[in-house]
């Protein structure tokens, strides 16, 4: 595990997928044929504890959403590139705009069109519910599966990893702050 930890606290940007990692991986359409897409709150939170650790979030999805793009915004993350098939020209072309190395990112899948990445970024995840292969080529395996948890439990390693979680937690714990004698 200590080897997991030195490659998280180098990280300074993280790429999710969405669909199966950030959602569980569904396809919802009603009668219009209109998509919708459930979002866990606790993933949500662990992402905007990430930026403020100082971490740059992206999503890349193959897919495009209005539900997606909705999300992204309310979290404030600004990188979004969907309908990606090939996802390997924009992470590339998020190396060269945010200027990090491989090894300052990791990147979160769950399906093998994830893998191109995986294989290139200094820390690849996959979730609980990952297909056997990427789960075969990722450095650290989440404990929650894709759009239940999963997503926390990077957030969370990173910034133990970097020695920023206590202290973004110590204000929840803080009596004075809750108003309790």
């Amino acid at each position: 595990m200590q080897d997991i930890l030195d490659k998280a606290a180098h990280i300074r940007l993280v790429i999710f997928d969405v669909d199966g990692v950030l959602t569980d991986g569904g396809l919802h359409f009603d009668e219009q044929g209109q998509e919708n897409k459930v979002f866990h709150s606790r993933d949500g939170h662990g992402l905007k504890m990430l930026q403020q650790g100082g971490v740059e979030l992206a999503i890349i999805s193959g897919r495009r959403s209005e539900a997606v793009t909705h999300r992204m915004n309310g979290l404030g993350i600004h990188h979004v590139y969907q309908g990606q098939r090939d996802k390997l020209p924009a992470y590339r072309e998020l190396l060269a705009s945010l200027h990090v190395v491989p090894t300052q990112v990791a990147y979160v899948g769950d399906d093998v069109v994830d893998l191109p990445i995986m294989l290139r970024v200094g820390l690849a995840v996959a979730v609980a519910d990952a297909h056997d292969l990427v789960k075969k080529h990722a450095h650290w395996q989440t404990t929650h599966p894709g759009g239940r948890g999963a997503a926390r439990d990077v957030c969370e390693l990173i910034l133990e990893a970097q020695g920023k979680l206590d202290g973004l937690l110590a204000h929840y714990l803080d009596v004075d702050a809750l108003g309790r004698p």
